[in-house]
């Protein structure tokens, strides 16, 4: 059963995280489902805005951009939870700045009231 939110599904970040735990890559892995509504709630927060509820009034770009955020924040969990899959140490921390670069860069402009005007209003 894939994990199912508004903004992104586990399959989102199995996109983005291919040593995945062998536990979260089961697909009965509850906690992916707490990951996503985490993220869904903090991208809301900061976006001062519902884009959950709001989903389907958002243009087909605001929806990337949230999708892109959310799996990246999700993908940080996961990549933390079990770092085992990866060749080394240093390259599951790569992979964790890279996708908290991506999620702070997207946290941004959501952040910003003339761009979240733009993903609400376009």
């Amino acid at each position: 059963m894939a994990s199912a939110g508004i903004l992104c599904t586990d399959v989102h970040v199995k996109a983005k995280v291919k040593n995945l735990s062998a536990d979260i890559d089961s697909g009965d892995f509850v906690e992916t489902d707490v990951w996503i509504a985490d993220a869904e709630g903090l991208i809301c927060t900061i976006g001062r805005y519902d884009f959950v509820t709001n989903y389907a009034t958002l243009n087909a770009k605001a929806k990337m951009l949230l999708r892109q955020i959310c799996s990246d924040l999700v993908a940080l969990n996961c990549i933390t939870y079990d770092m085992s899959g990866f060749t080394s140490r240093v390259e599951a921390e790569d992979m964790i700045n890279i996708y908290r670069d991506a999620a702070l860069r997207g946290l941004a402009i959501i952040r910003d009231w003339k761009a979240r005007d733009y993903i609400v209003n376009e």
